[in-house]
């Protein structure tokens, strides 16, 4: 009797569309950038798609871009097999408010960044070292007081998730992150 973990295939609810077919096929991430109407429950018919066959969401960002033409920007990170981000595309080209669909990861020309709020709190040399951290990272202390940071950081998720793990020892409290956004290089939309 199977237990769903062969081969690269995710651990979790074998009634999720991961466990279908095509389980042999490596694990992909990729970024999303869907331009959509701006009207009320789009987002919810959106994320409705992905939970209704079972896909997840790893990052999600919203906002309107185009006021005069009421369209907003959805920008997901998701994971699966090939055919399963194929499927992704296709089924959220047909819902009738999304617009486009264009997939930053597969491009070259794509830029990824994430804003992150790290809150630190800590005294004498574990202070200290937070700062020098926070310096080499490029991170802005944004708000001080006599026993915390507030450090704001723009990049890569990678290199935030780099910062957070380096501040736990040192004291960390809390972290805010964004989700990732997108956007491809040179002049073209997109």
């Amino acid at each position: 009797m199977s237990d769903g973990s062969a081969g690269n295939a995710p651990q979790g609810n074998p009634k999720s569309a991961y466990f279908l077919s095509h389980a042999d096929e490596e694990i992909e991430r990729r970024t999303l950038a869907v331009m959509v109407d701006n009207e009320p429950g789009v987002l919810a018919r959106v994320v409705g798609l992905f939970s209704g066959r079972g896909y997840n969401i790893d990052s999600l960002t919203v906002a309107e871009v185009d006021a005069s033409q009421h369209q907003s920007r959805i920008t997901i990170v998701t994971q699966g097999t090939p055919h399963i981000l194929q499927q992704i595309e296709a089924q959220l080209l047909r819902l009738v408010p999304v617009g486009e669909v264009i997939d930053i990861t597969k491009s070259k020309r794509g830029i990824e960044r994430e804003l992150a709020l790290v809150k630190v709190a800590g005294k004498g040399e574990a202070r200290v070292e937070a700062l020098r951290i926070s310096q080499i990272f490029r991170a802005n202390v944004i708000d001080t007081t006599n026993e915390s940071f507030i450090f704001e950081l723009t990049g890569a998720s990678d290199k935030i998730t780099q910062f957070v793990d380096l501040m736990r020892p040192l004291g960390l409290v809390e972290v805010s992150r964004t989700g990732v956004l997108s956007i491809k290089r040179g002049k073209e939309k997109g």
